[in-house]
This record gives structure tokens, C-alpha cells and sequence, in this order.
């Protein structure tokens, strides 16, 4: 049998062996993927986990529960030697080793791009996996309640207070909203703790955000966020974040309690620079529209695949300004289900079909009641985008089994409200029991009496000339 290497469980990856298992015959092929987590998390709800509206395990989806007749490696793929079609397979705490394969699919997907800015590395955090989101949740909830013990007018009560998110795409302004949505919730638990301390930043280099929608959309978004107490800076860059406090291009500094970075992704560099698959400059693999690898001469490389954030794939519209995909979920997911239609074609003799989508909107959430949606020159704002943005993303989790594990906790927190509990501890969880572990005692040394020299190993002193 033919051996399919995925490399990465993310969406992408997750989506390519779940329909390779639909689609092959048994015996067909053999499917394996390799991937450090055992889960693919729904990244579009990451904004709603940090806010506390969506329970963490359930924005994640088990490898193993929904791909029974896929290989699962939960190490990393640490470089790839497409040349001899062989792949280093590096697990967590063991020796590295060799696998062989027929065809790689390359969905390693992508990480935060960040820039070489003093005090971002140290300081900051992103928002592209469910721990950073439960991190930043927590962070947020932790800084609450030491601001609440400090008397007003403290700076380090006004710096807790102070939350700064880096990015205006839609990352961004649905992390900033989301949050600005949990501090207005955690109001009420803190009654020391006055709406107008509460300082929300939201820095953009642009001169404006969510280049998705159309201009008089974002400046809706825009009026939404400011009569929410939200402050947004456009035509402004970070220059600094050393030591937690943000300065930017215009001069101004602020001292702050969390630091979100969502300024742009990067194709996953520990995957594409351990390869020998081409790439184009901006560090994506190259493809063309079937989703087969190709070099710079645009010759097919055989056996050799990708799709997501990681590839570079043609824009079949062109509707695109650089003629390729962007990085986003719609085109994940789309791209992996065509890509296991086209490797099956390819194994069974068949000729793959391109792969093209035309987007039909772009729709984000905007905090409790609230969001935006935009299809064309039609625009829905206010609630009923917000039921549209909860509708679209609850349908679009795959399995059902998720799908319902996120709808039921959307009743109940309607029901029941916000769970605003930080559990940051979690963090470091041995730390209470080694605070009061008992420890052996270290021996007492006692003391050593000095030993006379017997009277004949005592000799004169010899003549110095």
C-alpha cells in the first residue's frame, strides 16, 4: 500500500485524513499523522474561550476519537527529505528517527509573526492556540482581583487594570471586543473596581481595521468598540514592551496588565525551513491549484502536497492582490477536502481538479449581543450578526459531537451566565504541594577531632642550604 504522511493535526490536517478515511478504499492506502497535540482546535473560537463564553476542551477535537483508521505520532516533524521521500520524526523526550512515505501533505500551518520589538518576546502573548487563550482568560480574571485589593489611584492597581492587544485584522478586533465584553461582566463581582479604570488599547499600524469588511463597516466597528470605552490607535506601531510597558511610534507609553499580539501569521518556520520543498519569499510552500507542490520552474513535484497557512496556493478568482489564498480557516478547511479528493484521483490514476472558492462574507463577533457581518456591499450589524457569526461557527466545528458540546454550553451560560472564574494556579500545579512537602532533614556533620602523628613518623627538619 501507499503510505500518505500528513504533517500537522491542525485544520488542514485534520480535514485531509478525516475525508481520506471517507474517501479510500480499505487497503487503498495506509494514512498517517504526525502532529506534538493530540487534538485540532477551532481557532475562530479562541477569541470566546479567552472571554469565557466557550468552555476550553470543548474548542478542541480529539485526533483520536474521530480518526479511526489514520496512524496517529504525536511527535514533531523535524525535517523532511522529500528528495529520498523520508521524514525525521522527532517525539517528546525520545531519539529522533526516519519514516518513510509515498506522499507527504505539508499542513503544518502557521504561528504568530512577530518582529524583532524589545520586551514583545518577554512580555507579550498570542492568540493562535487554546492554552494561550485560557492563559490570557486567566491573566485577565488574576489581574482583577489583585487590582481589587490595591487602593485607587496605585499605579500597579492602573497598570492591572490596562489591557493592550497588538493587531486590528479580525483576530484582533475579536479578541479586543471579547474581552472588553469579560472585563464589563467583571464589574459587577468587584464593586471597587470602576468602569473608567478599566483602560482597553487596541494598536494598529494601518490607517484602519478588519480590511475584510468594507471602510463605513470597520468605522462602525470602530464607533461600537469607543462607546464601549474601547481606545483605538491607528497609524500607530509598537516600538517597546520592556518591562510590560507598551511604547508606540506616536510617543505614547502605557504600562500594562496584558499584552495580546495578534499582528499577522508566518507559515510554520520549523517545518518549512527543515525541508527541501521550495518555497516562495514569503516562506510558504509553493503550489498550484490542484494543490500539488511545484518548484520554481513550475514543475510538478511528485508525491509532494499542502494546503492551509502554509502553503501558498493560487487564487483561482483573483479576487487576492498577491494571487494567492489567504491564511484563514475558510480556505483550510475547503483546501484539505479538495486536496483528499485529489489524492485519491491521483493514487487511482485519476487527474486532480483545482481548487477554488469564492468568499461569500466574512462575519465576526464582537462580544456578548453583538457583531458584524459583511457579504459584498451588504452589511448586518448588532445582534443579529452576532447570531449569524454563533450560527456560521457553531455549524462549521466539525463532528457533531463538538457541535453540540459548544451549542449546549452556549445555553447554559445564557442561562446561567459567564462562569468568571480563573483557575491560573493551573499553571504551576505543584507549586501548593511543594510549599508545604516535607523534606528529609540533611545530616548533621559532626565534628572531626585532628589526629596526633605517632612520635617515630616525626622526623627533624631537614638542612636547607
Amino acid at each position: 500500500m501507499p503510505k500518505i504522511l500528513i504533517v500537522g493535526g491542525g485544520y488542514a490536517g485534520f480535514y485531509t485524513a478525516w475525508k481520506l478515511e471517507k474517501h479510500l478504499r480499505r487497503g487503498e492506502a495506509e494514512v498517517v499523522m504526525v502532529d506534538p497535540l493530540p487534538y485540532m482546535t477551532y481557532l475562530p473560537f479562541l477569541p470566546e474561550v479567552a472571554a469565557g463564553s466557550i468552555e476550553p476542551r470543548h474548542t478542541v477535537v480529539s485526533h483520536r476519537r474521530h480518526l479511526k483508521r489514520t496512524q496517529l505520532i504525536t511527535a514533531k516533524v523535524t525535517g523532511i527529505d522529500h528528495a529520498n521521500k523520508t521524514a525525521t520524526i522527532t517525539p517528546e523526550g525520545g531519539a529522533p528517527y526516519e519514516l518513510a512515505y509515498d506522499h507527504v501533505v505539508v499542513t503544518a500551518g502557521s504561528v504568530s509573526r512577530t518582529f524583532p520589538i524589545p520586551g514583545i518576546a518577554e512580555n507579550a502573548v498570542g492568540l493562535k492556540s487554546v492554552e494561550e487563550a485560557i492563559y490570557v482568560r486567566d491573566t485577565l480574571i488574576s489581574n482583577f482581583e489583585k487590582a481589587a485589593a490595591l487602593p485607587q489611584g496605585d499605579p500597579l492597581r492602573q497598570r492591572l487594570l490596562t489591557t493592550i492587544v497588538v493587531g486590528g485584522g479580525f483576530a484582533g478586533i475579536e479578541t479586543f471586543a471579547e474581552l472588553r465584553s469579560l472585563v464589563s461582566s467583571l464589574l459587577k463581582d468587584y464593586p471597587g473596581v470602576t468602569f473608567d479604570e478599566t483602560q482597553f488599547h487596541l494598536i494598529e499600524a494601518m490607517g484602519r481595521i478588519m480590511p475584510e469588511v468594507s471602510l463605513p463597516t470597520s468605522e462602525w466597528v470602530l464607533k461600537s468598540l469607543a462607546e464601549r470605552g474601547a481606545n483605538v490607535h491607528l497609524d500607530t506601531q509598537v516600538t517597546s514592551a520592556v518591562d510590560g510597558i507598551v511604547e508606540t511610534s506616536t510617543g505614547e507609553s502605557y504600562p500594562a496588565g496584558l499584552i495580546v499580539w495578534t499582528a499577522g501569521v508566518m507559515a510554520n518556520p520549523q517545518v518549512t525551513r527543515g525541508g527541501d520543498l521550495p518555497l516562495e519569499p514569503r516562506g510558504r510552500i509553493t503550489t498550484q491549484a490542484d494543490l500539488r507542490v511545484i518548484d520554481a520552474d513550475k514543475n510538478i513535484v511528485e508525491g509532494a502536497w499542502a494546503a492551509g497557512d502554509v502553503a501558498a496556493v493560487p487564487d483561482k478568482t483573483g479576487g487576492l492582490p498577491d494571487g494567492t489564498c489567504v491564511p484563514n480557516a475558510q480556505h483550510a478547511v475547503r483546501q484539505a477536502k479538495r486536496l483528499a479528493k485529489n489524492l485519491v484521483a491521483v493514487i487511482r490514476g485519476e487527474e486532480p481538479v483545482d481548487y477554488f472558492h469564492k468568499n461569500l462574507g466574512a462575519v465576526a463577533g464582537l462580544g456578548l449581543y453583538n457583531g458584524v457581518f459583511q457579504s459584498g456591499k451588504t452589511a448586518i450589524k448588532g445582534f443579529f450578526a452576532w447570531v449569524a457569526h454563533r450560527g456560521y461557527h457553531g455549524l462549521a466545528m466539525p463532528t457533531w459531537e463538538r457541535k453540540w458540546r459548544v451549542i449546549w454550553g452556549w445555553v447554559h451560560n445564557f442561562f446561567l451566565g459567564r462562569d468568571n472564574v480563573q483557575l491560573a494556579a493551573a499553571q504551576q500545579p505543584r507549586a501548593f504541594f511543594e510549599a508545604f512537602a516535607s523534606r528529609p532533614k540533611p545530616p548533621i556533620e559532626q565534628p572531626v577531632e585532628p589526629v596526633a602523628a605517632p612520635a617515630e613518623a616525626v622526623a627533624a627538619p631537614a638542612e636547607v642550604k
